[in-house]
């Protein structure tokens, strides 16, 4: 099969395209004939040697992919030829791809495989750190940083069609504008304005319930200080540094909480629990719409590296995709 690789760590052009003996499936796993697959900043950050490899999984990049079955372990919740999205521990900028029959889930009806593809890995980082782990309820707030990214757009989309209200951050007025439009009821520009200063007065000096953060340390003090009581923040990677002083006084006087996860190491178990709560809540929310997909830009296989390269830059507003 023809598939991108990893030369060796460094720029985007350190993605080549190359030949792999196809994948086998074991016990619990399907053979997937991959259509599309999507970028995320996890690939990002293997090609640039940042991002370990968890043991057992494939060294080719791609965490995301949307095809048909054509072999494996069906368990009774497929059929042979059956068009699925799954989410995957790598191999996914590939023409074919195993995934375990656990993390696949049906495509929506109306969505195409580029359409499809987007969603398992955005979808299941916000569902596992935004309702999972940090329990958002139904009466709260989430407050999403990256609002344009991958990851933002199915986190704003997400809660506002689950009755959240929900703000957001981005580096442009065009990105903020994009935000509104997917259902933030306030996006904030972090680079022209005071965007805690914001939310405080928006609400009313409460702050929100749930901060979705991939900044880290340099947005650490700000967060606290947009958290409500009994808040709880979120971090899914580290954009803005590792280490930053914390307040602890206020964590303490104010009950909250700081959760830290990644999603690629955890359990099949874990996933396949993630992947039944989307299958229940957002799945049926797809097929109207509800929940739109946003692709900014589709490469070729053979074009990794350009998608890449886009990637760093940051232009983009949504998600980033190959067809295969």
């Amino acid at each position: 099969m023809r598939a991108i690789q990893i030369t060796q760590f460094g720029p985007p052009d350190m993605l080549q395209l190359c030949e792999r003996p196809m994948p086998e499936p074991v016990q619990g796993e399907v053979l997937i004939k991959v259509h599309a697959a999507g970028i995320n900043r996890p690939d990002v950050l293997q090609r640039m040697g940042l991002y370990p490899v968890p043991y057992g999984a494939s060294d080719l990049p791609g965490l995301e992919v949307a095809g048909e079955i054509v072999r494996g372990d069906l368990q009774g919740r497929f059929q042979m030829g059956d068009q699925v999205c799954a989410l995957v521990q790598g191999g996914g900028y590939a023409e074919y791809c195993i995934a375990p029959v656990q993390q696949c889930l049906p495509i929506p009806q109306g969505w195409s495989m580029v359409e499809a593809a987007s969603l398992p890995e955005t979808f299941f980082t916000v569902w596992s750190n935004v309702f999972d782990r940090a329990a958002m309820k139904q009466s709260e707030s989430l407050l999403v940083h990256g609002g344009t990214s991958g990851i933002g757009v199915a986190a704003i989309q997400i809660a506002k069609a689950l009755g959240h209200t929900v703000y957001a951050t981005a580096g442009t007025d065009e990105k903020c504008a994009a935000c509104v439009d997917l259902g933030a009821n306030l996006a904030m520009n972090y680079k022209t304005q005071d965007f805690v200063h914001l939310l405080r007065a928006e609400t009313q000096g409460r702050g929100v319930d749930v901060i979705l953060d991939m900044v880290a340390a340099k947005y650490l003090s700000k967060n606290l200080s947009c958290l409500a009581d009994d808040g709880r923040l979120a971090l899914i990677a580290l954009l803005g540094g590792t280490k930053a002083e914390l307040d602890m006084a206020q964590v303490l006087r104010r009950r909250l909480s700081i959760l830290g996860s990644t999603l690629r190491p955890r359990t099949v178990e874990y996933k396949a629990k993630i992947a039944q709560q989307l299958m229940e809540r957002v799945w049926p929310l797809l097929p109207s719409r509800q929940i739109k997909p946003v692709i900014y830009q589709t490469f070729p296989l053979a074009f990794a590296s350009d998608a890449h390269a886009l990637m760093e830059a940051g232009t983009h507003i949504g998600k980033i995709m190959l067809q295969i």
